[in-house]
């Protein structure tokens, strides 16, 4: 190793075991609340689980049913989109109107 080399990296190696000076007074005053930040989240997250387990508990094992009439029933209704063929349509110009 070179002379330079040696000299650089004593000088980086006590650089880096220098004790860190840059405490204030406000240091370390954030991680009570930061702490409780986290408890409140991961309880929160837990709650939430266990609700969703509860819910998923209550679905049915399949969703194939014996009697599909009531579903068909409830599906005719919706199958009417589409739009009459004799109906004017609202974006096209008016070739009556007088200029």
């Amino acid at each position: 190793m070179s002379p330079t080399m040696t000299v650089v990296a004593t000088n980086l190696t006590m650089f880096l075991a220098a004790p860190d000076d840059t405490k204030g007074p406000e240091f370390g005053k954030a991680s009570p609340i930061g702490l409780l930040v986290i408890l409140v989240l991961l309880a929160g997250t837990a709650l939430l689980i266990r609700s969703m387990n509860t819910q998923l508990r209550r679905l049915p094992e399949t969703f194939d049913t014996e009697h599909p009439e009531a579903d068909q029933a409830f599906d005719e209704g919706t199958d009417k989109v589409s739009i009459p063929v004799d109906a004017p349509d609202a974006d096209a110009p008016d070739d009556t109107a007088s200029p």
